[in-house]
């Protein structure tokens, strides 16, 4: 029996462990997107940084992605940044795999 409590504290780590992974690559992933795009919107440095925390904290509004992607989609129109939903999407994947990529370079 204490083989099999052991083993299942093991899934629960790994898997409180892989949530915390994805936690982490979504928030770095979010904040790369917001940089991304507060460079297309000529934004200085401090408003880059405030910009990037607002893009982190609009993925909180709703499981998914689409809560970003209607933030990011908004705000570039508004600041008539030619791009459309599909150009978000394909930043967004782009900024996924350089989240992964720097996470599991700090590790």
């Amino acid at each position: 029996m204490s083989d099999f409590k052991d083993r299942e504290k093991g899934e629960e780590a790994k898997f409180a462990f892989d949530e915390e992974n994805a936690f982490k690559i979504a928030a770095r992933r979010n904040r790369l997107l917001g940089q991304w795009a507060a460079e297309l919107m000529g934004l200085d440095d401090e408003e880059t940084n405030a910009y990037a925390t607002s893009v982190v904290q609009a993925d909180f509004e709703e499981a998914g992605d689409e809560d970003v992607i209607r933030k990011l989609l908004g705000d570039l129109t508004t600041a008539e940044v030619d791009v459309d939903e599909a150009g978000i999407r394909s930043m967004l994947e782009e900024k996924a795999v350089e989240a992964r990529r720097q996470l599991m370079s700090e590790s």
